[in-house]
């Protein structure tokens, strides 16, 4: 099956509360799912909130991949035959991450943990994951994922796109001081990868900060295909192709005008990115 239909569910959460905020998951899912959506993707920190002001406070509410969250998650996909990407805060041995669990309808198929954390929110607590992102192929698409402060670094989406990525879904929790980042960033990753690209915020006001939306599906070319260019609750949707993602060849005039968009790189040029900076401030 190359094509097939995502939804994003821009939403508010309520700080803390796991219960309810998987309780609105549950009725968005129904929503999407009636709608034809085969992947459905929530926010960063969907069931738990981000604004945590000590490690001990944001512990209370993390889970392990096989806790209850996860669970709930798995009887629902099992029971509609979808697959779900949401964020949660993962408990393993003395660490916390800023995790996502992609789910299908056989279980748990990955996760991911967020590898560039802001000095923000929760993130001034958790561990950065050490993990290089995965591809996970499932029946209609193989699935990258990143988290919110990722999409800053292109290196993240590159990753992805090399190991074969069709789709990259970024969760994510931008703040007002992230709307441009919201409104350039993944037609960005889109573009320059030749993938498919949402980000999926949150909306509302958590302990003071507030969430901006500007939810947005992009196709390979870069172009929007789905915009919620405000700070309401929305569900957006797009059909993705992913025989056209996987075409990295794009010829506008063969044999004049052609690029490819993995092969034309220069990978033995490129170790000053892993150099350790001179004179670097903090």
């Amino acid at each position: 099956m190359s094509r097939f239909k995502v939804a994003g569910v821009q939403m508010d959460i309520e700080f803390a509360e796991v219960k309810r905020n998987l309780q609105k998951m549950e009725m968005r899912l129904a929503e999407t799912v009636a709608n034809g959506a085969a992947l459905t993707v929530f926010p960063e920190c969907t069931t738990t909130g981000y604004c945590f002001d000590s490690l001990d406070e944001a512990r209370q509410v993390g889970e392990s991949l096989d806790g209850p969250s996860v669970a709930c998650v798995k009887d629902w996909c099992a029971s509609k035959n979808t697959m779900v990407i949401f964020g949660f805060l993962e408990t393993e041995n003395d660490c916390l991450y800023n995790s996502l669990a992609l789910i299908g309808p056989d279980g748990v198929i990955g996760s991911y943990r967020k590898m560039h954390l802001p000095f923000l929110g929760v993130d001034r607590f958790t561990t950065p994951g050490g993990r290089s992102p995965e591809v996970f192929q499932t029946p209609p698409a193989r699935l990258g994922m990143n988290i919110c402060y990722d999409s800053s670094f292109p290196e993240s989406a590159r990753m992805l796109a090399i190991k074969g990525a069709d789709l990259i879904a970024l969760p994510t929790n931008w703040p007002p001081t992230s709307g441009l980042t919201a409104d350039l960033i993944p037609n960005a990753r889109a573009l320059e990868n030749h993938v498919y690209f949402m980000s999926v915020n949150r909306v509302g006001v958590e302990r003071g900060f507030e969430f901006i939306g500007k939810s947005k599906i992009c196709d390979p070319r870069g172009a929007n295909l789905a915009f919620e260019n405000h700070a309401e609750e929305a569900i957006l949707y797009a059909e993705i192709d992913s025989d056209f993602a996987r075409n990295k060849h794009l010829v506008s005039i063969p044999g004049a005008h052609e690029v490819h968009r993995i092969n034309d790189r220069r990978p033995d040029l490129y170790q000053s990115l892993t150099d350790p900076l001179e004179d670097a401030e903090d």
